[in-house]
C-alpha cells in the first residue's frame, strides 16, 4: 500500500475540493467539523473524482482536511517575535459550518 500525503493551496486546492465535495453531494455530517475551526471528510473511491482506473493500481480512497484561517495566524508560527492569536481572532466550529454552507451551500447533517 502506497500513502502520500499532499499540501495544495488556491484555486487548485478549490478544485479538488470542489470535486471531493460533488461526490458526497455537499453533505457533511456535524462531525466532520473539529473545534478548530477545520473540517475533513473522505471518499471511497478514487474514480468518483474523475480519475482514470489502472488496473495495475485498483481502486483507492481518498481523504480531505481542510485548514481555514484569518490573515494574521503567521505571528504563531513565525520564528522571531512569536505571540498567541487571540481568541476573538481564532475561528472555531461554528465558524467553519458557516463557511462551508456559504460557500459551498452545504448541509449539515446530524450524525
Amino acid at each position: 500500500k502506497i500513502a502520500v500525503h499532499c499540501t495544495v493551496r488556491g484555486a487548485k486546492a478549490e478544485e479538488i475540493l470542489e470535486r471531493g465535495l460533488k461526490v458526497l453531494e455537499y453533505e457533511l455530517p456535524r462531525s466532520c467539523f473539529s473545534k478548530e475551526g477545520n473540517f475533513g471528510f473522505g471518499i471511497n473511491e478514487h474514480i468518483d473524482l474523475g480519475l482514470k482506473y489502472d488496473p495495475s493500481v485498483g481502486i483507492y480512497g481518498a481523504d480531505f482536511f481542510v485548514v481555514l484561517g484569518r490573515p494574521g495566524n503567521r505571528v504563531a508560527y513565525r520564528r522571531r517575535a512569536k505571540s498567541r492569536v487571540g481568541a476573538p481572532h481564532r475561528l472555531g466550529k461554528d465558524d467553519a459550518i458557516k463557511f462551508f454552507q456559504q460557500k459551498y451551500d452545504g448541509i449539515i447533517t446530524n450524525k
